[in-house]
């Protein structure tokens, strides 16, 4: 990215934050949380904050919409946005500046949109009750954000429920709802965390065009520095609730200052070597699935060995998920069989055996959506271990603190809420549930996708190590190529519903490469602030010889 120099930006501050500290209540008391931050983020300014799960990343940008989660007090500093201090203001009154003049992307669209509502009445909503505009012209605003969002059939995309579209197009969803008011100042929150990285080329095309075209202050919140590079002008770097560092991002690239900093884009050191089978352990036979008319798969094929890491790659809404809900008995397909060691599996859940079910199990991409939020983790935890082996008592119990410790929590946990935990320890708790059940295949479907660089690795060699203690296979769906680099023995890609590639992990990501497989990998961030403009460019390139 050509980054503008702030000198030559609007001098007028969108938001002004000074000596800002929060404190956060925990079981010995309040701990503080967010250490004396302090930033100015003017009009047409993008300042990037990174740094790992648990840093106060998140509750400094709801901070900045004047919000903050339960259990959580300011206890100094100011927070002034265009002149007036937003912790003078009653609560109404900050309410009615989110969504308007402030707006707010969340990570997680799944567990932002209200699933009984269709996506129109939610991107419209607060456009039509706070920012004065009428429902048609609303609607007309939101089609044109869905168009630019490179969101399918735009015209008729906003009358689809949240569960009728991919992952990565709700994210996009979100986006549009964010901008459909022209706010003064955005949060986004990890926007493209969840996203496949041809997805999230178009979604940080857009943003960037969005800010620079209505002049909006953005705060980009993201554990990716190659990500912010593309976007920020300045980074914040956060460790603790402390700022380790700020600088412009040409200078953070360069030459950081900080030890912690330079961790952050540091390769991973995980370095997997291929395992070869040891005997097919599943096998998808032409399998076919819809939802409704739509087609979502076309005969796929594709099989797992004993031991083995199988990943499942491809763009948003190629089918990755789906397959592993078809494979998982959640989703009947149209056609086609899932065979275990040469025994047929039900097409559903309720058509298998317990030790059908017990042998399959699966993680999903967001621990905050899929773990119970009214269950601590001793039930979370303890119900597969009742229903799978019949265990109670003293021995159900020993039983959950042993699988705590072998996704390296202790038994100190085995008492907490989901709330109690960051995003890394959720996750960990979603794993120990799958390991419950004895599983022999587990589908980890996007598992690290929502947690950053540094806590990725640690769960990817956790998730390594279990696996050559235990001899359990994985079908790993994930978009990260460098993930695949790391830990696949074989690699299979998906393309609108079908299998393009598949092979072992060196033969497919080594050239020459399918056409489809050079788009993906095309499309991996680069620790450089000119690779987003680079890739647009050759992207031009190839459109205007065709």
């Amino acid at each position: 990215m050509k980054h503008e120099n702030t000198s030559t930006l609007s001098r007028a501050a969108a938001i002004a934050v000074s000596d800002l500290r929060i404190e956060a209540r925990t079981s010995s008391g309040w701990t503080e949380i967010v250490k004396g931050v302090s930033f100015t983020l003017r009009r047409g300014e993008v300042l990037g904050i990174v740094g790992e799960s648990g840093a106060g990343k998140s509750t400094i940008g709801l901070a900045a919409l004047g919000h903050f989660r339960p259990g959580c007090r300011v206890t100094g500093g100011k927070i002034v946005f265009d002149g007036t201090d937003m912790l003078s203001l009653a609560d109404h009154q900050r309410r009615k500046l989110r969504g308007t003049r402030i707006a707010y992307v969340a990570q997680s669209a799944a567990a932002s949109f209200n699933p009984a509502k269709r996506l129109m009445d939610q991107v419209v909503e607060a456009a039509v009750e706070r920012g004065g505009q009428l429902r048609e012209e609303a609607e007309a605003n939101a089609v044109a954000m869905f168009r630019s969002l490179q969101l399918p059939e735009p015209e008729t995309f906003g009358r689809r429920y949240p569960h009728q579209v991919s992952g990565g197009q709700l994210q996009r969803a979100m986006t549009a709802m964010a901008m459909i008011c022209r706010p003064d100042l955005i949060v986004f929150d990890e926007p493209t965390t969840a996203l496949d990285v041809t997805t999230q080329v178009e979604v940080l095309i857009s943003i960037r065009k969005a800010i620079a075209e209505y002049g909006v202050a953005a705060l980009y919140i993201s554990h990716d520095l190659a990500i912010v590079a593309q976007l920020a002008h300045r980074v914040m770097v956060l460790r603790y609730g402390e700022v380790v560092e700020e600088a412009p991002i040409a200078e953070i690239l360069s030459a950081p200052k900080h030890p912690y900093t330079k961790t952050l884009w540091a390769l991973r050191s995980i370095e997997e070597p291929e395992r070869p089978p040891s005997g097919d352990l599943l096998q998808v036979r032409n399998i076919s699935a819809s939802y409704g008319t739509f087609k979502v798969l076309e005969s796929v094929d594709l099989s797992v060995g004993k031991g083995q890491t199988v990943a499942l790659v491809g763009e948003s809404g190629s089918g990755k998920s789906t397959l592993g809900r078809v494979i998982a008995g959640l989703m009947k397909p149209d056609g086609g069989a899932v065979m275990f060691e040469q025994s047929r599996l039900g097409p559903v859940v309720s058509s298998r055996t317990k030790d059908q079910l017990r042998r399959v199990q699966i993680i999903y991409q967001s621990a905050d959506t899929s773990l119970n939020p009214r269950h601590a983790v001793r039930k979370i935890i303890g119900r597969p271990v009742s229903f799978f082996h019949g265990l109670s008592g003293k021995k159900r119990e020993a039983r959950i603190v042993e699988l705590l410790r072998m996704v390296e929590l202790d038994g100190s946990y085995i008492d907490r809420m989901p709330s109690q935990l960051s995003g890394g320890q959720r996750q960990r708790v979603a794993i120990a549930r799958a390991l419950a059940a004895d599983p022999e295949l587990i589908i980890c479907d996007e598992v690290t996708s929502a947690l950053d660089q540094i806590v990725q690795a640690d769960i990817l060699k956790m998730l390594l190590d279990l696996q050559n203690r235990l001899g359990v296979s994985y079908l790993f769906i994930t978009h990260d190529l460098e993930i695949v680099r790391a830990i696949a023995d074989q690699v299979v890609v998906m393309n609108k519903g079908r299998i393009v590639e598949h092979g072992k992990r060196g033969e497919v990501l080594s050239p020459p490469y399918e056409d489809y497989t050079r788009l993906l990998l095309d499309s991996v961030p680069e620790m450089s602030s000119d690779w987003l403009d680079r890739l647009i460019s050759t992207r031009a390139a190839i459109a205007a010889k065709q």
